[in-house]
Order: structure tokens, then sequence, then C-alpha cells
């Protein structure tokens, strides 16, 4: 399973720099580091469908569904 949020849609991006002394001398070069979103597996009860719905959604996500309700932002997302 891919580490991507259904509702924000947010994945993995690939970072990483150099320190100042790399930029000046051109040598050791720091590489290049894949950094993840903070994904967490959520139950959501939907009061309007009557169930459950087990999600891995990042923090953003969760965030948006106490501010505008589990069924419109699940909708908007076109999870349900």
């Amino acid at each position: 399973m891919a580490k991507i949020c259904p509702i924000t849609k947010s994945k993995s991006i690939v970072g990483g720099g150099y320190s100042n002394r790399t930029r000046a001398t051109q040598f050791n070069p720091t590489g290049k580091v894949r950094k993840y979103p903070n994904l967490q597996k959520k139950k959501i009860y939907v009061p309007e469908l009557k169930k459950n719905v087990t999600l891995t959604l990042s923090t953003r996500a969760i965030k948006t569904i106490n501010k505008n309700g589990a069924y419109a932002t699940l909708k908007k997302a076109g999870i349900i």
C-alpha cells in the first residue's frame, strides 16, 4: 500500500541539502533523504451511513474531518 493520504493527497517527497562547507568546496554531498507524511490509521464513524470507515490519514486530514465533518470531507474526496 502506498504511503499517501486519500483526502489531502500528501505523499513522500525527496529532501536533503548541503551544508555551507559542501557548497563552498563541492566535496562530500550530504545525499538525499525521503520524507514521509505523518500518516495515522484511524477508524471514523460516519453517522449518515451508520457505519465505521477505517482509513490511513495524514494528521492534517484528521483536523479537516474534525472541522468539516466526516461525511462531507469523505464525499468531497470521493471515498464514499
